[in-house]
């Protein structure tokens, strides 16, 4: 979906229309951006960038407080859409993206026209959403994940872009190393020590990457030309459950750090005991005033169930790595490795 959050905003209220709107907390208090319209990222507002900047930089914009119940469920009338007119073999990666397997269109052996058979459905989808929902979809047409993903992003809003076989690599080179999967800030400055900055780059790279990115490496190099075999994954389990609280102020007050993660942990083990789930790992998350960000997590032998545990685990946490070592902008709990306990551990008496 093209700018999601503030799209929802804008068609909700027609008095935002043309208006730079920003999703998320207001400029005078702590918190950071959740989403910009474009009209507001012309003045260069992105999401997760803090309030306060996105208010330097663009002055009149118009900050919205999110609406998260509202986005899930218009998340769930686009999908029940696509569903409609695609069938079930979704994944839905966000409340407003995923990917949909369309082999079934393909009748015949060339590749090309497999894909090429497509663009009808996605045309489709992209009219029903419009017409239904009042709201724009960008589609990507392609092979595999990576390319479908890239070709997404490159003609928003409401665009459509197709990346045959043929073209892939083409279509690749002039974009920036940030843009392949897995490429984060720190694999892009390791990346830039020997002069790689592009995909071209890393296309025409006769170095071992593994020699930079360490055993990602040969993946690294498949992903600059567009090979990618990694499946769709159609399963609807819950795979993670975390709560995070930006402060108003920078603390490292031991009482209010733990009244944070004692609610955290209250939220989590709520939403485990309705899915009727355990966890074998806890990850506490801190961000300081720099927005350096620090995880660290803990894995058990028997998932854990109760709010108490986590939050008992997660107090470890934050002592035993000395996470408080200065005042934190942000905290956050969250579980990991998500499994279904015996009901004896379902009914494991508090203490």
């Amino acid at each position: 979906m093209d700018a999601f959050y503030a799209s929802v905003e804008q068609r909700d209220n027609p008095r935002l229309l043309g208006k730079p709107v920003i999703v998320g907390s207001p400029p005078y208090q702590r918190g950071v951006v959740c989403a910009a319209s474009y009209e507001a990222r012309v003045f260069g507002v992105r999401s997760a960038m803090p309030s306060s900047t996105a208010a330097r930089l663009c002055p009149r914009g118009v900050f919205i407080r999110p609406r998260m119940d509202a986005y899930r469920s218009e998340s769930r009338e686009i999908m029940s859409i696509v569903r409609e007119l695609a069938g079930d073999l979704i994944q839905q990666v966000s409340v407003d993206e995923a990917y949909i397997d369309v082999s079934a269109l393909c009748q015949v052996g060339d590749h090309e026209a497999c894909l090429r058979a497509a663009e009808p459905l996605a045309r489709e989808m992209k009219s029903a959403i419009r017409m239904r929902r009042r709201l724009t979809a960008t589609v990507g047409i392609a092979g595999n994940k990576l390319l479908a993903k890239l070709a997404s992003d490159f003609r928003k809003p409401d665009g459509l872009t197709l990346v045959s076989e043929s073209d892939k690599v083409a279509f690749l080179r002039p974009l920036p190393v940030r843009a392949i999967h897995g490429v984060g800030k720190v694999t892009e400055e390791q990346l830039a020590t020997v002069l790689i900055r592009t995909v071209a780059d890393l296309q025409d790279y006769r170095g071992d990457l593994r020699a930079i990115v360490g055993s990602w490496g040969p993946e690294l190099k498949r992903f600059a030309v567009g090979e990618d075999d990694r499946p769709l994954d159609f399963s609807e389990e819950v795979k993670s459950i975390s709560s995070e609280t930006t402060f108003l102020k920078d603390t490292e007050e031991r009482p209010v750090l733990r009244g944070c993660l004692k609610e955290q942990a209250a939220e989590i083990g709520e939403k485990l005991a309705k899915h009727r789930l355990g966890a074998f790992t806890v990850q506490v998350k801190v961000r300081y005033s720099d927005f350096t960000t620090l995880t660290r997590q803990i894995s058990v032998e028997s998932p854990v169930v109760g709010a108490r545990e986590i939050y008992r685990l997660g107090c470890w946490l934050l002592a035993h790595h000395r996470l408080v070592s200065r005042p934190l902008r942000l905290i956050g709990l969250g579980v990991a490795g998500l499994t279904s306990p015996t009901q004896e551990q379902l009914l494991l008496p508090l203490r």
